[in-house]
């Protein structure tokens, strides 16, 4: 076996061997190597039509897998339209389509390989093939682009660098989005300032700007043209709005803007633009979208009922002789709705027997609404009659209220093995269900409901769409088969 020193000999030979082929010293040599291992340029790198590309890192936001975009009428192909990232809304450009390479089909609900990008102070979305890595390399090694690139416009490319074995074109972002340098702004300025000691128009500034710079410029229209588009147009954004609107909220809290509140939404919508402007309709955060689905929760949400709105439910319960009346209230959270449900209830069928399913999957709740106490305020108003003390001295509700609810930890959306119902009472809970989930729920509305049954949902929550008619008692929507 050979020593260490017999090894580091042979080491020696051989790099000697090896420079002396190539007339380099050791010191060069080691130049050679620190000089290749430095590396000041990033760039992440992607596939289009299975050909490498790359952007600067720095102009990368973040990389995502994006869809369902909202299309914007009147956009060139290659603007699929916009997303809503995180309560910003920015505008999605297909790179395929804009540079006219043939994109595979696929479904509309297929989610984008996706590039966030930053052109000046303005966020974009680039749709790619693939998304490969983040590669570094020398600045030095990067060479201009050359006219045989010819499927891209060669003024789109920063350059051409290799890089493990791949050759990766670098696109110039600023460029296909129009952005113009420093010197550019200078001469267009001084050009302008010339043209107006003339006295004569300003060349259209838009003649030199990319396909993409001019998608998102606003063109010029004549007055009479503007007044017979105003209204169109604020339909038009008023519906882009509402729609982005709809996604934050779904985004935010989720909930669903659909058949059973985008009439609330629309209505709401409008207030809300009258108080923030026209500029700041769209909901930047979770304090947005709770301040827009504030006037949505129904009266007396999660709190004791004042005696007005029990009175107009008492008046909404229908006639009802049978000997046993069963009512589902999901969604009970700590118990405040179902007490006051079956006060009413106790109220409007003195002499039926009651049975009243409290559900909710707040296990908390339900494991603690039994031992509710009432405060002083509600035990002096109408619930006084329901009411007993209990040995500390508070008030909480007497034997045959309690008896009347049975709270039960459980999934609306599951199935439950509840009989037949004569009332169900759900407010402001089928609203922040998925959508297939809504559907699970109201179809059992529709299986369990009794034909003479009643639904009361939540104030601002509309089941007409559903099958379902609708009458209105004072200010209580009733829904029957």
């Amino acid at each position: 076996m050979a020593t260490i020193q017999e090894s580091l000999s042979a080491f020696a030979s051989t790099t000697e061997e090896i420079t002396g082929k190539n007339n380099l010293t050791l010191e060069q040599l080691e130049e050679e190597k620190k000089k290749n291992t430095i590396i000041d340029y990033k760039m992440v790198t992607f596939a289009l039509a299975g050909k490498d590309y790359a952007i600067d890192i720095m102009k990368v936001k973040e990389i995502a897998k994006a869809g369902h975009f909202t299309y914007v009428p009147n956009s060139l192909p290659f603007v699929l339209g916009v997303y809503n990232l995180r309560g910003e809304i920015i505008p999605i450009i297909d790179l395929r389509l804009f540079f006219n390479i043939e994109v595979p089909e696929h479904e509309d609900t297929t989610l984008e390989n996706t590039l966030i990008v930053t052109v000046g102070e303005q966020v974009f979305g680039v749709v790619v093939d693939e998304i490969d890595k983040v590669v570094g390399i020398q600045q030095s090694t990067i060479q201009p682009p050359h006219p045989l690139f010819g499927d891209i416009n060669i003024k789109y490319i920063y350059g051409v660098a290799e890089a493990e074995q791949h050759l990766y074109i670098l696109l110039d972002i600023d460029k296909i989005f129009g952005v113009r340098t420093e010197e550019e702004e200078q001469e267009m300025a001084e050009s302008a300032k010339a043209q107006m000691e003339k006295r004569q128009p300003v060349a259209d500034a838009s003649a030199n700007q990319s396909p993409a710079a001019k998608q998102f410029a606003a063109p010029a229209v004549s007055d009479s043209q503007k007044r017979a588009a105003a209204a169109e147009a604020e339909k038009k954004q008023a519906e882009a709005d509402i729609k982005f609107i709809a996604d934050s909220l779904l985004n935010t809290r989720k909930f669903l803007v659909n058949d059973l509140t985008k009439d609330w939404v629309t209505e709401r919508y409008a207030d809300w633009k009258k108080q923030r402007g026209s500029t700041k309709t769209q909901l930047q955060n979770e304090a947005d979208a709770d301040a827009f689905l504030k006037p949505f929760y129904s009266r007396h949400n999660g709190a004791w009922w004042g005696e007005k709105y029990a009175e107009e439910v008492r008046k909404a319960l229908p006639d009802n002789s049978a000997k046993n009346i069963v009512v589902w209230n999901p969604g009970c959270g700590k118990g405040y709705e179902s007490y006051s449900l079956a006060c009413l209830l106790k109220k409007r069928y003195p002499s039926t027997h009651v049975r009243v399913y409290a559900h909710d999957i707040d296990l908390l709740s339900v494991s603690n609404a039994p031992l509710l106490a009432v405060s002083d305020e509600a035990s002096r108003d109408w619930y006084q009659p329901y009411l007993t003390r209990n040995v500390t001295g508070d008030f909480t509700f007497n034997k045959d209220i309690k008896d009347m609810v049975m709270f039960e930890y459980h999934d609306c959306v599951n199935t439950n093995n509840l009989p037949d119902i004569d009332v169900i009472f759900a407010r402001d809970i089928i609203s922040f269900l998925p959508e297939a989930s809504q559907k699970v729920v109201i179809d059992q509305f529709k299986e369990k409901l009794k034909g003479n049954g009643i639904i009361i949902t939540g104030d601002n929550e509309d089941l007409s769409a559903y099958g379902f008619k609708k009458k209105t008692v004072g200010s209580i929507a009733v829904y029957t088969k």
